[in-house]
């Protein structure tokens, strides 16, 4: 089937994240290069040698779910089930005149329902607390804000959930076009959620040496590609879009934000945490997500990468870039929004579809905030600082996952 005249497109956005409440504030905010990285207010840090997140401020959930709805589903499912109403708003759905049963739904996760595991374990421990909720399994479960949304939107098409780390949200995206172009619909909701702050998380992740402790400047923190950075920053969050065949966009006269136009998944079979630091199959999916979407290397206007601020991964990137592009990797910008919203896990990959559409719809690309010098190993065009206008055709979202799950997606221009 060919993607080209088979079209997958976006068609709207939603958005929960660190610098902004929906997905048009969030854009502007990503642009000028806002810093959504503070101290945390999710639970007392003190004692932790990492205190700073991205936090989601502001969200009342109890304007989205009534309160029966709320107590049996955990954070991540709210902000998912907000975003994808924001979606599916954008994209000028009338879900009255739609064959529900063409409408499916993919929202995956990495971290999932960790927050309420934290909270039922001290409530087993400690009977005071009030004891074990009954929703606490359901609410906890990976497929839970697919299943929400689902729910609330009265969508019966195909609604799946999947993890593969922090590539998750990205993946979703891929699932999604997979799931059009076999024709089991014509629109499907998809993106990714996380929300899980809590004390046992920043241990862990503290325990393993990956987070920044940048805890006197948060929002210099999270700084991709700079010499001088020290770990990721934590963070959490929904992006969900609303993907649909350009032929049912034409029909009810929506015009699209920008194509899909294919991606791949490698695994590195290296490391359950680090990523094999040659590059190579981080390099082999964004190469075959080249191939699938018919685009040749210098083709492509701009790559939002996953460029998390460690060490390790900044380096592979960069690597696997070059690898693909050769000389030619010097001139397609570069950026990193984690540097403004920190590492949102599960959402992250959805985030930076959600840019590379929008990269193509406003001709601009935002900036890696925070590079100031940049490690000698990382030698692209990062656009520092300042986002950047110029014409985006073709845009390549990467996203590399613990384990080594290796997704990369390109979005472009629609064409008639």
């Amino acid at each position: 089937m060919n993607a080209r005249s088979n079209q997958v497109v976006v068609t709207g956005i939603g958005a929960l994240t660190p610098v902004g409440n929906d997905a048009e504030t969030t854009w502007s905010n990503l642009l000028a290069g806002k810093s959504g990285i503070s101290r945390i207010t999710a639970f007392d840090p003190d004692g932790l040698p990492t205190q700073i997140a991205g936090e989601v401020r502001g969200f009342d959930p109890s304007l989205v779910m009534n309160s029966k709805r709320l107590r049996r589903s955990a954070r991540f499912t709210h902000l998912a089930v907000a975003a994808a109403r924001e979606a599916v708003a954008d994209s000028g759905l009338n879900l009255e005149v739609e064959d529900k049963s063409r409408i499916g739904v993919v929202i995956n996760s990495a971290v999932a329902g960790f927050d309420t595991i934290e909270e039922s374990t001290r409530r087993l421990v400690d009977p005071s607390r009030g004891g074990i909720h009954p929703h606490f399994v359901s609410s906890s479960l990976t497929n839970m804000p697919a299943c929400e949304v689902s729910i609330d939107l009265g969508v019966h098409g195909p609604v799946t959930a999947s993890a593969l780390a922090c590539a998750s949200g990205l993946y979703a995206i891929l699932e999604a076009r997979r799931l059009i172009l076999s024709d089991e619909a014509d629109v499907i909701i998809c993106g990714g959620t996380d929300a899980a702050i809590t004390p046992v998380i920043f241990a862990g992740l503290s325990a393993m040496g990956v987070l920044s402790r940048r805890n006197d400047d948060p929002s210099a923190a999270s700084r991709p590609f700079d010499s001088e950075r020290d770990g990721f920053v934590f963070g959490e969050g929904a992006v969900i879009t609303v993907l649909e065949s350009l032929d049912h966009a034409r029909s009810r006269g929506k015009l699209p934000i920008a194509a899909v136009a294919g991606g791949a998944l490698t695994a590195d079979a290296f490391h359950v945490s680090a990523p094999n630091p040659d590059g190579e199959m981080a390099a082999a999916a964004i190469a075959m997500a080249l191939r699938r979407s018919e685009l040749a290397p210098q083709e492509v206007s701009y790559i939002c990468a996953h460029g998390t601020s460690t060490k390790a991964n900044d380096r592979l990137e960069s690597a696997a870039i070059r690898r693909v592009f050769g000389p030619e990797a010097e001139g397609i910008p570069v950026s990193s929004p984690k540097s403004m919203v920190g590492h949102i896990i599960g959402a992250a990959g959805a985030l930076s579809a959600m840019v590379c559409a929008l990269s193509i719809r406003d001709e601009i690309v935002p900036p890696t905030i925070n590079l100031e010098n940049s490690d000698p190993e990382c030698d692209l065009d990062y656009v520092p600082t300042e986002a950047r206008k110029m014409p985006v055709q073709a845009a390549v979202a990467n996203a590399f996952g613990f384990g080594g799950q290796n997704c990369v997606v390109a979005f472009t221009k629609t064409t008639d």
